[in-house]
């Protein structure tokens, strides 16, 4: 019975890691292909950078909504166990404040006067996309600056793209 629970706790475990990189795959795949969407927009004039940043923040939403009802059902079961409903909400904790975090720096970044922007961020790196066709080198100093001040991200790990 007891090496039923411990297989129990060793599968939960590996759903939430495997949930965590399913969130993270679907940043990366996100970004790489609106980015590529993007660019065959500039050459064709078809779509427009507006429904890019509409589009990678609705898809942002419903998977992280998706990953805190999954952490949520963890914490209520009655048969998880207390290691898993901890390891559960020190995720979901995590998970609240990496998104505050981005809404924040969202925020800031936009208040520099760009006009709009999406920021992503995993436990290594921070993404910048930013509404602008290029970025001059004293703009991609506001942001990276703002970013030093408000993370703990080095200029090694924040990596920020123009979309037009």
């Amino acid at each position: 019975m007891e090496g039923y629970k411990m297989l129990s706790k060793k599968k939960k475990i590996f759903i939430v890691a495997g949930f965590c990189f399913l969130l993270v795959l679907t940043g990366v795949l996100n970004l790489v292909l609106n980015n590529k969407v993007v660019k065959q927009a500039n050459s064709n004039n078809t779509v427009t950078t507006g429904n890019f940043f509409s589009t990678y923040r609705t898809d942002r939403t419903g998977t992280r909504n998706e990953e805190v009802m999954y952490l949520d059902a963890i914490i209520a079961s009655s048969s998880a166990s207390a290691e898993s409903k901890s390891a559960a909400e020190a995720k979901k904790a995590e998970l609240i404040s990496m998104m505050e975090m981005e809404l924040s720096l969202e925020g800031l970044i936009k208040a520099k006067g760009f006009e709009d922007v999406v920021v992503s961020t995993s436990a290594s790196n921070i993404n910048v996309i930013v509404k602008s066709a290029e970025l001059q080198e004293a703009e991609v100093a506001q942001i990276v600056d703002i970013i030093e001040n408000q993370t703990n991200y080095g200029l090694d790990n924040i990596k920020i793209f123009p979309v037009e």
